[in-house]
């Protein structure tokens, strides 16, 4: 042991003092580069296992928070899908408006019945926007009810659909006349005293006849869907689907028949 401290400590000051060595410098380092990088061997594999856990969990925490932004980007989608849709609708009501000739007031409905029996809705126009009972409530595609009572900002809607609703009709085709009657289904409407010999049949469209005053001529009521005879009773089973989306509409129109009767600003009216 004592020799190779003396070889060593010999080799020092003739490596410090002379050029001896100086041509196996290249040698020796190329002998011990294997020693070193052995002898760095533990410490690299520690740094090695400390990427590799560090990288981990910021994987984990980058996945985490690319979830956490795809779920509120998927939210942010579905509302921009609802809000797409909801100017779909409103186009298509500012079209029907263009079709009208007597002056309207855009209403949005807000409650619907509870009661399964009664089909009524809840709209955001009252007697502060001049509704009165009896006017005609109708979507973009025909007629949806008429209001049976008002309140201050609000108002009430009997639809076509419910049982206790009538309303005189014609057949486009022809003018033959007839009464349109809820049966408690948001898709199906029947005619009243219906003969066998009247001028019907599946296809037909209805629309509102103008008699009774209560809605006015010419609104779209609904479509002809069956035409059946029944053994012994002397009218005929005739049913229709309603024009109107009476159970999907959320902006309705609320028909003034006479500027008198609107009595509200220009910015109320369409």
């Amino acid at each position: 042991m004592l020799l190779l401290i003396f070889v060593a400590l010999f080799l020092l000051l003739i490596d410090t003092y002379t050029r001896w060595l100086q041509p196996v410098r290249p040698w020796l380092a190329e002998l011990t580069t294997p020693i070193y990088w052995v002898s760095s061997l533990p410490q690299r594999i520690s740094e090695l296992g400390d990427e590799i856990v560090m990288g981990r969990a910021e994987l984990e925490e980058e996945n985490k928070r690319q979830k956490t932004e795809l779920f509120i980007l998927k939210g942010r989608l579905q509302r921009m899908a609802e809000l797409a849709a909801e100017n779909v609708r409103l186009r298509n009501l500012l079209n029907a408006t263009e079709l009208l000739q007597n002056s309207v007031l855009v209403s949005e409905l807000i409650g619907v019945s509870p009661d399964p029996s009664r089909h009524t809705v809840l709209i955001n126009r009252g007697e502060d926007h001049s509704v009165y009972i009896g006017q005609a409530v109708l979507d973009a595609d025909g007629l949806m009810g008429q209001v049976i009572e008002v309140y201050h900002s609000s108002s009430k809607v009997l639809l076509i659909s419910d049982t206790s609703h009538a309303l005189p009709v014609q057949v486009l085709r022809n003018g033959v006349r007839s009464i349109a009657e809820g049966m408690g289904n948001y898709k199906q409407l029947s005619l009243r005293y219906v003969t066998p010999t009247t001028d019907i049949k599946v296809g037909d469209q209805l629309v509102s006849s103008g008699l009774g005053g209560r809605y006015p001529l010419g609104y779209p009521v609904g479509t002809v869907t069956s035409v059946n005879m029944i053994s012994g009773n002397p009218y005929m089973s005739v049913e229709l689907k309603p024009s109107a989306r009476i159970d999907r509409s959320r902006y309705l129109l609320l028909v003034f028949s006479t500027m008198e009767k609107l009595g509200v600003g220009e910015d109320a009216r369409e």
